[in-house]
């Protein structure tokens, strides 16, 4: 296999990707605008956690294939894994990144090169905006002298690698024959299913998987609060209507987190607001589950004087050390706004790290686990009676992960 291949951005997913094709045998180039990042892959210090990911880093191929530089250079295809966050304000999606990563290739573009985007994309971005910056800075014709092809990512933090190549794939070409050389590129590593569309048609693909996700958290959660009202255990409820043989019911939690869900309804809301009145509905009430979360905490502790608080786990999901969008840091930043006294801790974020929750929680009111990672989960089953124990309130929440009334300190209507 004599092809080169630039990977721009090697993060979460442009990372695992370069390796991949590494393994196969292209010659890979990660690029990355960020300097520490080339330098820690380069020194042998990988940025990111990921399963087996230093085996795989490690590999012969790996070593002899694989090169990370803070600019691209030639090569016969081009893949661009950056992110494409939104506005904080305005929500509108911000492509910087993607146009920043597609115009510094542009002068090393020739004919019959191939530049494929992982990234998540609006409707028509491919072919309104990426098209016509490719031709106005290289005077090459898209779909003829280069190709250009929309392959939207479909993994998940922690198992990445297996995903990459275990899962299906759609790839949407500017046309027919982009389509089948991006299908090239992937089939050599893809063992799941490899769908072939138009660029829009992924575009939408992307989006409309996400969104799926996010209404249906968005309707446990919103579930999760109307039987919060009512004193009702939300576990057991869901546990019981899922075995609906036409239901399945999601796990509710402390909101949507994550470099996905939380931005990507914004671009199908964004590109035609009149007909996407339920995802709008649906962001909102997760946007809103950090500040439930913070309140009912409040609640819990109304009686308490000067309470504090111990929060574990800032992940934005269990057994991660992604950061990005976490509800669980928003819950935090809400309670110190108000002025209590919250510590943070999880084993999977440098500084905050701790030796057993018995020790963290003594002398403490509240252990608010926001998020229950396996380590977690398994110390408390084990040695929750001790935590408690030591804590000069023995209030414990498991908030989004096993939800249990007397842990809110309700009892339930007898009516």
């Amino acid at each position: 296999m004599n092809k080169k291949v630039v990977v721009l951005g090697v993060g979460y997913v442009g990372l695992p990707l370069a390796i991949t094709l590494a393994k196969v045998g292209y010659k890979v180039i990660g690029v990355d605008v960020n300097k520490k990042i080339v330098k820690a892959i380069n020194d042998g210090s990988l940025p990111i956690k990921e399963k087996n990911i230093e085996n795989f880093f490690i590999d012969k191929k790996v070593k002899e294939n694989f090169t990370v530089n803070e600019k691209p250079d030639y090569a016969d295809v081009f893949i661009v894994c950056v992110q494409t966050p939104i506005d904080q304000v305005s929500k509108m999606p911000d492509l910087s990144h993607t146009i920043s990563a597609i115009e510094s290739i542009a002068p090393f573009l020739k004919k019959g090169n191939l530049v494929i985007l992982e990234s998540t994309l609006p409707p028509f971005t491919c072919r309104r905006i990426i098209k016509p910056l490719i031709e106005s800075r290289t005077k090459l014709k898209v779909g003829k002298d280069v190709f250009l092809a929309h392959c939207p990512e479909r993994v998940m933090p922690g198992e990445t690698f297996y995903e990459l190549i275990h899962n299906n794939r759609v790839i949407g070409g500017i046309n027919s024959k982009s389509a089948h050389l991006a299908r090239e590129i992937y089939a050599s590593f893809v063992k799941g299913d490899i769908d072939l569309t138009d660029d829009v048609t992924a575009e939408m693909v992307k989006l409309m998987e996400n969104t799926y996700r996010d209404v249906n958290i968005a309707l446990a959660n919103e579930f999760s609060l109307v039987a919060d009202t009512h004193h009702i255990d939300i576990k057991k409820a869901i546990e019981f209507a899922n075995k609906h043989p036409r239901v399945k019911i999601l796990n509710p939690g402390i909101g949507v987190g994550g470099h996905c869900l939380p931005k990507d309804p914004w671009f199908l809301i964004h590109s035609d607001p009149k007909n996407a009145s339920l995802i709008l509905t649906a962001r909102k009430v997760n946007e809103l589950m950090p500040e439930k979360v913070a309140a009912k905490i409040r609640r819990i502790l109304k009686n308490i004087k000067n309470p504090k608080i111990v929060a574990l786990g800032l992940t934005y999901k269990p057994d991660s050390d992604d950061l990005r969008e976490s509800p669980s840091l928003e819950v935090i930043t809400l309670l110190k706004e108000d002025g209590y006294n919250v510590v943070s801790y999880d084993n999977f974020v440098k500084g905050h790290k701790y030796r057993s929750i018995a020790n963290i929680a003594k002398g403490a009111d509240c252990l608010a686990v926001l998020v229950e990672h396996t380590a977690i989960r398994e110390e408390l089953e084990k040695y929750e009676a001790k935590i408690k124990s030591l804590m000069r309130t023995p209030i414990i929440l498991r908030i989004g992960t096993s939800y249990k009334p007397d842990f809110f300190d309700i009892k339930k209507d007898e009516k």
